[in-house]
């Protein structure tokens, strides 16, 4: 079973390697029919864009046609305006560059590779103009043709022939994410946690930031029918609210049954029947008509929580409430679920119209979904870029050597690629070992197979087998930086401009100025940027705590993009935690320590606690402002180095806050209070002794 998936992914690599390498013959040959001087630009273009969706191809290229030409208009308006000063040209260059790379850090979607383009094609245009800036204008209208070249021939061949639709990708990515959030569901209302199941619940927070970025590329879709963009907004929010619910009802149901009292037997028979009614797959109309008396009869089922004896005995009041959050998340669970489907069906339908009222206002309340962003790491990759251009320039000038423009161009597209990474060390040493494939094979071909050569076909079925384990290789993601090496060192060192010109002396000088390119950007990237997972991890745990406090202090009042941003750190520090807890640098994920999952559910409490404080009384607000304020100073001041329990002073609060509120006579304010401060008290106190009327001596 574990094969058939593994040569699933080789086809499609070949397949993806096929189309790449007719993209890039097409590209070259038109390129050499207008007489373009150096079409290698153009066959380096097509395989750069070429991605196995043929909407992501389409859409990458609108992005890289657009960072083209922004590039090109730079270039002409830096050269000739520092014309007279070759090092103050390429501290323009680099801050431009460095700009560029700045803000593609700063937008997590394809949109970012128009920044990276502009910031590239500025160098591949403007460094070699520096000692030629005469000739700047037509270097630019040759490479933006060459480039634009590419660009629409891997747009054609990608879009046309086998097109791998993004909706069909969209499509089996969704169904997978209900299928394990069925499963993990049925699994929570079992109240059993497992390592497995926490596991499963935070890989979900991948798959949700999958359907944001293949929603990006719909617009360019070849598909017949392409969904919504709103309607894909909507089925990530509503997981975005599934994921943490699912988590607090196994908590409670597990917290409930250790009680004295235990799980009421109609509460228990209730959960078994919504986990039956989850994992039914049936037509959304007769799910939606089986789950609303489910949802009614766990309101039914809610304990009253009137002021009485039983409720001053040890426990009663701490039963009744766990019971009071068990029913309403529950009800919010099938709530939820009926939401999913809904909107599945919806995305699934030829109309853009809502099918039922619900949808609409589903699609109404539809957010945008923010994500994570880390301003410290996008400047230092932007001073390592800008280091890189200025060291590599200051080498060139300082040498007079004519190569050496080639280093300073290879460092600034290494920088551009790998500047976003954890540790550009690793993707760089592939790109290094690519490039010295490249190499080799480009100096084989060059002399041995070239000047046999004597018309296009013969050169395309030279190409082909070199090409194509390119291909290969680049649309495996693990080897992806060896191909994108090979890619660099092959085409313009193999000599494929538009006749043949054979200069031993010039390829082996090429090849020297990239190994010297692609250390710098090592040597740059690796001081700036290489800070480890661990480093990583208590980046992103320090930026959900802050942003919890944030929450607490009532300074986050937009929940969906709150929850979008919290979610999307979930599924950043899931890769980057493993390597780090295998070394026992930092606790696990999971322990009352660290939990993004729990600190998630914390702040969406805040929130509805600040919500419910405008309808409160003044006692009422007192309590609530004095938890709350609790809670943002605990998470403030949290150390993802030092973790540390919250001050035992808030579960005095918290308590008081529940006591304040059991005693009050609005019914439906003391039930929504009670529901919040369970979740808050479980969340941050898991072990603490039960809450009840009368406050601890």
């Amino acid at each position: 079973m574990t094969l058939l998936p593994a040569l699933r992914a080789d086809a499609d690599a070949v397949l993806f390697s096929v189309k790449c390498f007719i993209a890039a013959m097409l590209a070259y040959y038109v390129a050499l029919a207008i007489g373009l001087n150096r079409p290698f630009w153009a066959v380096v273009t097509s395989y750069i864009i070429a991605q196995p969706m043929a909407g992501a191809v389409i859409s990458k290229a609108a992005y890289r046609l657009f960072g083209t030409v922004i590039g090109g208009i730079a270039a002409v308006t830096l050269v000739p305006t520092f014309v007279n000063e070759p090092m103050v040209l390429a501290l323009a260059l680099a801050l431009w560059l460095a700009v560029c790379i700045y803000i593609s850090q700063l937008d997590r979607t394809p949109r970012a590779y128009a920044f990276l383009l502009s910031g590239y094609t500025a160098m591949i245009i403007g460094l070699p103009a520096v000692t030629a800036p005469g000739t700047v204008f037509d270097i630019a209208i040759l490479r933006v043709q060459e480039i634009t070249l590419g660009i629409l021939s891997a747009s054609l061949i990608h879009g046309v022939v086998f097109p791998v639709s993004v909706t069909g990708r969209l499509f089996t990515r969704i169904d997978a994410i209900l299928a394990e959030a069925r499963d993990w569901s049925v699994a929570s209302l079992a109240g059993t946690p497992t390592p497995e199941l926490d596991r499963e619940r935070r890989r979900i927070a991948t798959r949700v930031l999958e359907l944001h970025q293949l929603s990006i590329h719909l617009p360019f879709d070849t598909a017949r029918i392409i969904p919504r963009v709103r309607t894909v907004r909507a089925l990530q929010d509503a997981l975005s609210t599934l994921l943490p619910l699912a988590s607090a009802i196994e908590d409670r149901v597990a917290e409930l049954r250790q009680t004295p009292q235990g799980l009421p037997a109609a509460i228990e028979n209730l959960t078994a029947r919504i986990a039956q009614w989850v994992a039914r797959d049936v037509p959304t109309p007769a799910r939606d008509a089986t789950g609303i008396p489910l949802i009614a009869e766990a309101r039914a089922l809610e304990p009253w929580l009137e002021h009485s004896e039983d409720l001053r005995s040890a426990g009663g009041l701490w039963h009744d409430m766990l019971t009071l959050n068990l029913l309403a998340r529950l009800a919010e669970l099938v709530e939820t679920l009926s939401d999913v489907h809904d909107i599945d069906d919806q995305l699934r339908t030829h109309t853009v119209r809502p099918m039922t009222p619900r949808v609409a206002d589903l699609l109404a309340a539809t957010s945008n979904r923010p994500l994570h962003l880390d301003r410290r790491f996008a400047i230092r990759a932007a001073m390592a870029t800008m280091l890189t251009i200025l060291i590599g320039c200051a080498f060139w000038i300082g040498t007079a050597w004519k190569d050496g423009v080639g280093a300073v161009l290879i460092a600034g597209i290494a920088c551009a690629l790998f500047g976003g990474a954890d540790n550009p060390r690793a993707g760089l040493a592939k790109m290094q070992l690519g490039s010295t494939i490249g190499l080799v094979a480009a100096l084989f071909y060059a002399y041995t197979i070239f000047p046999r050569v004597t018309d296009f076909v013969t050169l395309a079925a030279v190409l082909a087998p070199a090409l194509l384990i390119m291909g290969v290789l680049m649309g495996k993601p693990g080897l992806t930086p060896v191909g994108t090496g090979i890619l660099i060192g092959f085409p313009q060192s193999v000599g494929l401009y538009d006749h043949y010109i054979p200069n031993f002396a010039a390829s082996v000088n090429g090849a020297i100025a990239q190994y010297i390119g692609i250390g710098f950007a090592t040597v740059a990237l690796g001081l700036f940027l290489t800070v480890g997972a661990g480093h990583r991890y208590r980046t992103l745990a320090r930026a959900g705590w802050r942003d919890v406090a944030r929450r607490a202090r009532g300074d986050a009042p937009d929940a969906r993009g709150w929850t979008s941003r919290m979610l999307d750190r979930v599924g950043l520090m899931l890769p980057a935690s493993m390597p780090v807890m295998m070394a026992g640098a930092i606790p696990p994920a999971g322990t009352a320590l660290i939990d993004a999952l729990r600190d998630m559910r914390t702040g969406n409490v805040a929130g509805d606690l600040h919500a419910l404080r405008a309808a409160a009384t003044a006692p009422e607000q007192a309590v609530i402002d004095r938890t709350l304020a609790g809670v943002a100073a605990h998470f403030a001041t949290l150390d993802p180095a030092r973790p540390a329990h919250p001050d035992p002073a808030l579960l005095i609060h918290i308590d008081a806050a529940a006591r304040t509120f059991a005693a009050d006579g609005d019914g439906e304010r003391r039930r929504s209070a009670l529901i919040l401060l369970v979740g808050l008290r479980r969340n941050l106190f898991p072990d603490a002794h039960p809450c009840t009327m009368e406050a601890a001596a």
